[in-house]
């Protein structure tokens, strides 16, 4: 950080389809895992802030969960979600994975955006995994399309040109003091981003669409005298056999999501954690204001 140079700090909006690498860009800019991150599309449900320093700007990234065109209500609570935190943003960056290229979803965010009449940032992510004639006749298309303020070809899980895009960010966000310390990656909090780790992994084990029926919502956390933690959390399935098949056959499924998700935990926490898994049957829980509430959802969107 020089002294010689102002302050400067503010929101960045990350949006786009699912799965275009959104929560890949926060948790590479926090230095640590602040957002989960799924092959499967959709998993980020709630927004997510990720901090972090770039000289002498604090940028705060806002990952949103992908825009899509919802069918329940969960779905419209996802996509409301995702363009409040792009309405509350000083740049919003609209994320495309480049070997899905223009589909019919980025082509409805771009809509979307000329109609709000907001400015906006491209990043073409993945471009690791595409040739260089592909990339270009992607930019042509969507820059064609609207009219973004600047391009930018990265590869968030490489980290590809991703510090210019940094760059770029942290000199034109506002002059403005930090608004969290230094050393915050994410305001979060603990227990919320203990159960979020423990969905991912719900999402890496089970498979075909078990993980979208399901919510995961933290009971207890509790420092413990010896420093360590003791965390419950609940994991609310719509059916008996989704239950079932949570847990596993004696229990080994919920043993095995447990195991992985301590280890990470811990990894964050540098402390002991005692993680504590329970899968309840709650029938309707997508039509339950409370579950809502707790992720910051709008029950009524």
């Amino acid at each position: 950080m020089s002294e010689n140079l102002p302050t400067r700090c503010g929101f960045v909006a990350l949006i786009g389809a699912p799965n275009a690498g959104k929560s890949t860009i926060t948790n590479h800019f926090a230095g640590s895992k602040v957002s989960i991150v799924s092959p499967k599309v959709q998993t980020t449900r709630t927004i997510v802030r990720g901090i972090g320093i770039k000289d002498n700007t604090q940028i705060i990234f806002v990952d949103t969960p992908g825009i899509f065109k919802p069918k329940r209500r969960l779905d419209r609570a996802m996509v409301t979600s995702a363009w409040d935190g792009a309405n509350d943003a000083d740049i919003t960056v609209l994320v495309v994975d480049a070997k899905r290229g223009f589909d019919d979803e980025t082509r409805s965010i771009i809509a979307k955006l000329k109609k709000k009449k907001k400015t906006a940032v491209l990043a073409i992510n993945k471009v690791d995994l595409v040739h260089k004639d592909t990339l270009l006749g992607l930019s042509k298309a969507l820059n064609d399309e609207f009219d973004f303020k600047e391009t930018f070809f990265i590869s968030a899980s490489t980290g590809k040109n991703i510090e210019d895009f940094y760059k770029y960010l942290a000199d034109n966000l506002p002059e403005s003091p930090w608004y969290y310390p230094e050393e915050q990656i994410s305001d979060m909090p603990l227990k919320l981003l203990a159960a979020e780790i423990v969905r991912e992994k719900l999402f890496l084990f089970l498979h075909q669409e078990l993980p979208y029926s399901l919510t995961v919502e933290p009971e207890l956390w509790e420092r413990r005298e010896d420093g360590s933690v003791r965390a419950e959390i609940t994991i609310y399935v719509e059916r008996e056999n989704q239950k079932i098949i949570v847990l596993g056959k004696g229990g080994s499924m919920i043993k095995r999501i447990g195991q992985t998700a301590r280890r990470e935990i811990e990894e964050l926490l540098e402390d002991r954690v005692h993680l504590f898994l329970f899968v309840k049957v709650r029938e309707n829980w997508q039509e339950d204001a409370g579950r809502y509430s707790v992720w910051g959802l709008d029950f009524k969107a």
